[in-house]
């Protein structure tokens, strides 16, 4: 639970990808290699002429690299550019209300919440997965009130930019947290609204109702679930 008071300010780490050598089965002499000695060894016996003719291995046919299917791990599309809008508690309805007709999964969130930054990416990867049947919409809370909330775009693109959040409409409140946290009746951030197509709020994910109907807190898998049942109706 990261509310705007006891949110601690954190770098986000990323872990290096290990990389994954092929198999050590091809590391003996290459194919037709050992044909080309047997017959120099052959004709070095039995007193062959001066010109000896080299033989060529065979070039193994390159595999194709299987493609990566878009998960929380891996962004749908990194290479879409990332816009960033700065917009107050109406402009952020506005923009749901937009998007009538399709369902709307909105993430209130924060760089500087540990658990919204390592859901973050479920984001991305739901936003990749269904298309333009389901709209992903982030606001982020980061703004305390205090300096210019333009201040805030070049960090939070550049996190954006590194989840490769393209496909996400991404918004960041010019309001200060306090404010929307207390428009939207929300304690703290993470937070995921969900809207059916025919602009009903089907349900919103926060701590309190995770730990009352789960058990434990929410991820994306949990987010997932429910909009495969909304596309379904």
């Amino acid at each position: 639970m990261c509310s705007n008071r006891d949110m601690v300010e954190r770098s986000v780490v990323r872990k290096p990808v290990p990389i994954v050598c092929g198999s050590s089965r091809g590391r003996g002499i290459p194919a037709g290699w050992s044909a080309a000695i047997v017959g120099l060894a052959a004709c070095l016996t039995a007193g062959c002429g001066s010109q000896l003719t080299e033989a060529t291995p065979e070039a193994e046919a390159p595999v194709a690299a299987a493609p990566v299917p878009p998960t929380a791990e891996t962004p749908a599309d990194p290479a879409l550019p990332i816009a960033v809008r700065l917009v107050d508690h109406a402009g952020a309805m506005k923009e749901v209300a937009s998007h009538l007709g399709k369902v709307v999964v909105l993430d209130c969130w924060s760089t500087s919440c540990p658990p919204c930054v390592k859901e973050f990416p479920g984001l991305v990867a739901l936003a990749g997965r269904h298309g333009d049947r389901v709209v992903c919409i982030s606001l982020a809370f980061d703004y305390d009130g205090s300096g210019d909330p333009e201040e805030l775009v070049p960090p939070i693109t550049k996190f954006l930019e590194r989840v490769g959040a393209g496909r996400v409409t991404n918004l960041i409140s010019s309001e200060p947290a306090d404010d929307l946290y207390r428009k939207l009746d929300l304690a703290s951030v993470p937070a995921v609204y969900i809207w059916k197509p025919n602009g009903e709020r089907s349900i919103r994910y926060d701590d309190e109702r995770a730990a009352r109907d789960l058990g434990r807190p929410f991820n994306y898998d949990d987010i997932e679930k429910k909009v495969a049942a909304i596309l379904a109706e």
